[in-house]
């Protein structure tokens, strides 16, 4: 018997309901989320299939990755994290394409054309959008995690969780939350969440594979980013870079590198946090974080990127230099308008 929760969102039973209908409905299914997939896209993609093939059995579920490349090191701990299959070797046309954790099908990647080749399409997701896609758009940009929403869709069917489907779900809304210290860790995430636990899911076991399995290598980068942190707009921004060479000569790999920003997050006094890397000669990308009330994901934006107002992100062309010539005067913008 699957535990009580409190329904959070009036429409969402609803939309439950039809989303239930559609995996009625189809044969073939595939999962897919953003490019650069982190804990909530790969933990809550894992956890719907699970779901699915539990609750659905005889299933055809494929979870996609949108990039040819294998997920972070740090998430494979996760149940059946192996069953990930790059988008660019899925050559069916699915009955059912759950799209997750993004709202509009251009971050999909290799993936975007399996999307609109699919005869239905779901969308959940917690980024804000004027986008309302697919045959059901469940999007809640209030909502901690995608996970979250995962996590309700089989309290609210009253569809028991297993472990495995548990463990998914929670380190997509810890690693969402940044362990619960972000400020969109409400109480509906620390609900979930113990619904979770409470279902089999370890939390020691995620703070232990995320948290505190760093590769040395990583940790020598981490030391090298940590020492050229400055400060700007009076010590209110905090900002930090790894240039391409750094990730070769210090043996580090570029998707090591997702909880650098939080390191730069960490200077007291600073409302605002930038870290920017190379990927290559011409390409920069940057994450943002904000410690108050105030919106970086205006400044992704305008950079070609997007988010949450405490967490986002952006990739746009160009050199660190160049590009923190822009972003900078645009943090600077936002303290002053706050």
């Amino acid at each position: 018997m699957a535990p009580h929760y409190t329904e959070s969102f009036s429409a969402q039973p609803k939309m439950f309901d039809a989303i239930a209908e559609l995996i009625d409905e189809a044969q073939t299914i595939v999962i897919c989320a953003h490019t650069n997939p982190d804990g909530d896209a790969l933990g809550s993609g894992l956890g719907l299939a699970m779901l699915i093939e539990r609750v659905w059995p005889g299933k055809e579920v494929v979870n996609l990755l949108a990039d040819d490349k294998p997920i972070p090191s740090i998430y494979r701990f996760m149940p059946q994290s192996e069953r990930f299959v790059p988008a660019c070797q899925y050559t069916g046309t699915p009955d059912l394409f759950f799209m997750i954790d993004l709202p509009h099908p251009s971050r999909l990647n290799e993936a975007q054309a399996i999307y609109e080749r699919a005869v239905k399409r779901v969308t959940i997701d917690h980024h804000p959008s004027d986008d309302a896609l697919g045959d059901v758009c469940l999007s809640r940009p209030e909502v901690a995690a995608t996970g979250v929403m995962i996590a309700e869709f089989a309290l609210n069917r009253k569809l028991a969780l297993t472990p495995d489907i548990a463990i998914c779900l929670l380190t997509a809304i810890v690693t969402d939350t940044g362990s619960f210290q972000y400020q969109n860790a409400d109480s509906e995430a620390f609900e979930i969440a113990s619904l979770l636990v409470d279902a089999g899911a370890d939390p020691a076991l995620i703070s232990l594979n995320v948290y505190q399995s760093f590769r040395l290598e990583y940790l020598h980068l981490a030391s090298l980013v940590m020492g050229r942190i400055k400060t700007y707009g009076n010590g209110r921004i905090a900002y930090s870079y790894a240039l391409q060479d750094d990730f070769t000569a210090m043996g580090a790999l570029p998707e090591e590198s997702e909880g650098l920003i939080d390191i730069v997050r960490s200077v007291a006094g600073a409302q605002l946090a930038l870290f920017v890397k190379q990927v290559d000669a011409h390409t920069v990308r940057g994450n943002l974080r904000s410690k108050s009330d105030l919106d970086v994901s205006q400044v992704a934006a305008k950079l070609g990127g997007g988010g949450h107002r405490a967490a986002a992100g952006f990739s746009c062309s160009g050199t660190i230099e160049e590009v923190l010539a822009q972003a900078l005067p645009l943090l600077t913008a936002l303290l002053e308008g706050e």
